[in-house]
């Protein structure tokens, strides 16, 4: 049996700064820009701000989960990291929501996005240190 006083550090560490820190500051800087679209592009954009506040509001948990070192950590490490690739995909497919990237760069950002996603879904399935830390 893994102990469990195992401290949550390295690699899960950084994660857990990623789903708590990082997503919620990168919403709140695009719906700063986005909600002075919002009387223009309507509702579609409004439920897409809901949406992606609940999705950061699902990483916040996944984190405090993992440093809390809950059984239920890793499901909700792997749901938040799946949502927050399929809402940043959607985004970057659609017009909804006012962006301001370069023309043609738009497979750079959905690939750089499917990358960092896969990698820490990667991470979360074959690192020691998250069997031994939420085993």
């Amino acid at each position: 049996m893994p102990d469990r006083d195992t401290r949550t550090g390295g690699w899960l560490l950084i994660l857990c700064g990623c789903l708590a820190l990082w997503q919620p500051l990168n919403l709140a800087i695009a719906a700063a820009a986005a909600l002075a679209a919002l009387p223009i592009r309507g509702w579609p954009l409004g439920v897409l701000l809901a949406v992606r506040v609940a999705v950061a509001a699902l990483g916040v948990g996944a984190a405090t989960a993992i440093l809390d070192r809950r059984p239920t950590a890793l499901g909700l490490a792997r749901a938040a990291l799946v949502l927050s690739c399929a809402t940043e995909l959607f985004v970057y497919s659609t017009s909804i929501f006012p962006n301001n990237r370069i023309p043609g760069d738009t497979p750079l950002y959905v690939a750089w996005t499917l990358l960092f996603h896969g990698a820490w879904l990667m991470y979360l399935s074959r690192s020691r240190r998250v069997r031994e830390t939420l085993g």
